[in-house]
């Protein structure tokens, strides 16, 4: 359960008797504090960055004054803790590049920034004078009844003191009890302090609230979890593949051995015929769980990377398929993992659907994506939608924010085409690609009609 907040408090019968009015007073009185601070910062922004905009170097101070509400707003939000327990999120994106001028291209394409510029100028010249009326009255008016022996006995030599410039107090009894007055009445006015932190607390998240704050963190959070999902599933398959290549092809293979030598020693019938007929059904599911292994996540992507990866399925492929990959290196494993089982469900299509006697794969880097497009010179006219299994790459390239985009006007050529975002930080630096592929580099592509699948 959540603690109660300041609202609650104020109708409990213990408010006094609580840490609530102390945290009120310490919520204004750091509110002036950073008012104050908030407000010179702005001016000297503001002043200096308009004076020195005609050479040029007041444009960077101008450009920190119009983000100066994000580290207002990040510690109004922390101040916010001192009465109001419910954190206030953060409502900003994060940016899809890394370095200071992608944070800054969002930031300024962002509405809450600018609100939250609104707010650090409101709070700069409304909010904190306005506090500090408060407070200082409730901390003037209590302290000053209070303080009225004091003075008395320092600055009034024992005869006489002006109290809060109001009456004239002659005898200790009259100073003694207008600080009685004064003990009596602080926790009177400890009641509208927190009246007043409370509102001022409301009016902080109120105007830092973004209306789709709560949409966007949902949003962000089911992308997190998909993302999450996904390296789980490819965590099982590689432990799955893991233990069916050490485990069962390493039993395999030792029953076929076994076989063969059993076959040599018993030649003839009717037990050699058992046993060869056993061994060649040992081979053939030796043959299969390879298939199956290298199906569920084969080890040249990991070892290799995408290219090679991708060569191993154009070897292996009905179809003669050409491939050229042009990739500065290894790329991330979500990115290539994605890649290669589009590629791979591509290929099992053209072989098994097209009827063409050729088929390219090509890769590249482009515009911060990782274009990876599949050609074929057959009859066109394909329909996807029929269970050929592209939905789940589409399901699949989707977490990573990618994009499957298929044309197959009839008569040819169909054009499967994948599109990953790939930022530089996605990139790790390593060796650049080996050799070209198996084929000359020819001309580029054209550009085909597509469809969204």
């Amino acid at each position: 359960m959540h603690s109660p907040s300041l609202w609650q408090a104020l109708r409990a019968p213990r408010y006094l008797l609580s840490g609530w009015p102390w945290r009120s007073a310490a919520y204004l009185l750091s509110g002036v504090v950073v008012g104050l601070a908030t407000l010179v910062s702005l001016l000297l922004l503001a002043v200096t960055g308009s004076a020195l905009a005609v050479v040029l170097i007041g444009v960077p101070l101008l450009l920190m004054f119009a983000l100066a509400g994000i580290p207002v707003a990040a510690l109004e939000r922390r101040r916010m803790r001192l009465v109001d327990p419910v954190v206030l999120a953060d409502a900003h994106r994060e940016p899809a590049g890394t370095g200071p001028a992608a944070w800054v291209r969002v930031r300024l394409k962002e509405p809450i920034t600018w609100r939250e510029l609104g707010y650090a100028l409101l709070f700069a010249f409304v909010l904190w004078p306005l506090e500090a009326v408060v407070l200082g009255t409730v901390l003037g008016v209590s302290g000053g009844l209070l303080a009225t022996p004091v003075v008395m006995a320092t600055v009034g030599g024992g005869e006489e003191v002006r109290v809060l410039k109001i009456w004239l107090a002659d005898s200790y009894p009259q100073a003694f009890a207008a600080a009685l007055v004064g003990a009596l009445l602080l926790p009177v006015l400890a009641y509208p302090l927190g009246v007043v932190a409370a509102g001022r607390a409301a009016l902080t998240r109120q105007l830092l609230s973004s209306p789709d704050a709560a949409v966007d963190s949902r949003i962000q959070e089911l992308g997190r979890s998909r993302m999450r999902l996904v390296d789980a599933f490819e965590a099982e398959r590689r432990r799955i593949e893991r233990d069916l290549h050490d485990g069962a092809q390493q039993r395999l293979v030792a029953l076929s051995m076994t076989l063969g030598l059993a076959r040599l020693e018993n030649p003839g019938e009717p037990l050699g015929g058992l046993l060869a007929k056993a061994h060649d059904e040992a081979g053939t599911a030796l043959v299969e769980i390879r298939e199956l292994i290298r199906g569920i996540h084969p080890q040249v992507l990991t070892d290799r990377g995408l290219k090679d990866a991708v060569e191993d399925v154009a070897d292996r492929s009905t179809v003669p398929v050409d491939v050229r990959f042009e990739l500065p290196g290894r790329l991330s494993e979500p990115v290539e993992t994605a890649a290669y089982f589009a590629v791979s469900e591509a290929l099992a299509n053209v072989a098994k659907h097209s009827g063409a006697d050729h088929a390219e794969v090509s890769g590249r880097i482009a515009d911060g994506e990782l274009v990876v497009e599949v050609r074929d010179d057959g009859a066109g006219g394909a329909d996807f939608a029929g269970g050929s299994g592209l939905q789940g790459v589409a399901d699949r390239i989707s977490v990573l924010d990618g994009h499957l985009l298929v044309s197959s006007p009839a008569g040819g050529p169909t054009v499967f085409r994948v599109r990953i975002p790939c930022p530089p930080g996605d990139t790790p630096s390593g060796a650049p690609s080996r050799t070209p592929s198996r084929t000359p580099t020819g001309a580029p592509t054209r550009t085909p009609t597509r469809t969204r699948t």
